[in-house]
């Protein structure tokens, strides 16, 4: 009977041991790379993408941000932190053209006006980039479970800024022409064909063809908040695994994108950048 009124008062003892908070963790901290994954609703001007032969669907999903992460308790069980990171993801086409005789002037191929198919060297590239970068600063609150694994709740707080990057050349080749002679032809003896009108024959300059583009960026500031459940292992003495689960909110109000970094589109929609978080985070620390 002794020994097993022993045994139980040992393994209660050990049991509230693993239960108690380590006094070294409750007043350390670490810091580490930390990936964050948001599974966006949307993107903003996506509508208007897929009016430029472009497929959103075809951005990065999840989306992936690359930053930084820390954190250091204060006080009892809070905790304070930061985040930092920035990440981008991008779609592009090569259109086929045909090129058509526009008799009455309104863009459009009529019935009855010639037409044909763009079989020229270059072709056009229209490239959209979505970036997005965060930063921000957390407040959680601790609950521990065993010694060195514990559960947070908190949330990010902090500024984030989204850009839509549209990038149209008129001079990209395709793949199969990477490797032509931008000059003219080269014969099987190694000489050049360069051909010119007859007002250059006389004085010909030798010069490769112009590549024309137009790039436009658009871009916004705006307050995000994402609150989250974290789960902390420290599996090592200075080395712990840290996953995170949230809901990203960010709202751009109406009027608030500026194109190029300095004219503002007052006519620009309300757009939301949401959706379900996932970080993971490999730290140092205590």
């Amino acid at each position: 009977m002794k020994n097993i009124v022993l045994f139980i008062s040992l393994s209660t003892t050990i049991l509230l041991a693993q239960f108690s908070y380590p006094a070294q963790d409750f007043l350390g901290g670490g810091i580490g790379y930390s990936p964050m994954y948001i599974k966006l609703d949307s993107i903003p001007g996506s509508s208007f993408l897929t009016g430029l032969g472009l497929e959103p669907k075809n951005f990065k999903d999840p989306f992936v941000i690359h930053g930084g992460e820390g954190f250091a308790h204060v006080t009892g069980r809070w905790r304070i932190g930061g985040y930092a990171g920035v990440g981008g993801t991008t779609i592009s086409t090569i259109p086929d053209i045909v090129v058509f005789q526009d008799n009455n002037g309104n863009d459009t191929l009529d019935i009855g006006e010639p037409s044909k198919n763009y079989t020229k060297y270059f072709n056009p590239t229209i490239e959209a980039k979505f970036t997005f970068s965060l930063g921000a600063a957390s407040v959680e609150y601790v609950m521990p479970l065993l010694q060195d694994l514990e559960i947070s709740a908190g949330a990010l707080m902090g500024l984030g800024r989204a850009g839509i990057a549209l990038d149209q050349q008129s001079g990209n080749p395709r793949w199969a022409d990477v490797f032509s002679n931008v000059y003219g032809t080269m014969d099987s003896t190694g000489t050049l064909f360069y051909g010119v009108d007859s007002t250059e024959y006389a004085d010909p300059s030798i010069l490769p063809g112009t590549v024309p583009g137009l790039l436009r960026d658009v871009s916004a500031t705006f307050f995000n908040f994402q609150p989250y459940l974290a789960v902390k292992w420290q599996f090592l003495e200075r080395l712990g695994l840290r996953i995170s689960v949230g809901f990203n909110k960010g709202t751009i109000t109406a009027g608030s994108w500026v194109l190029n970094g300095r004219t503002k589109i007052s006519d620009s929609p309300t757009s939301a950048i949401q959706g379900a978080s996932f970080r993971t985070m490999l730290y140092i620390g205590l």
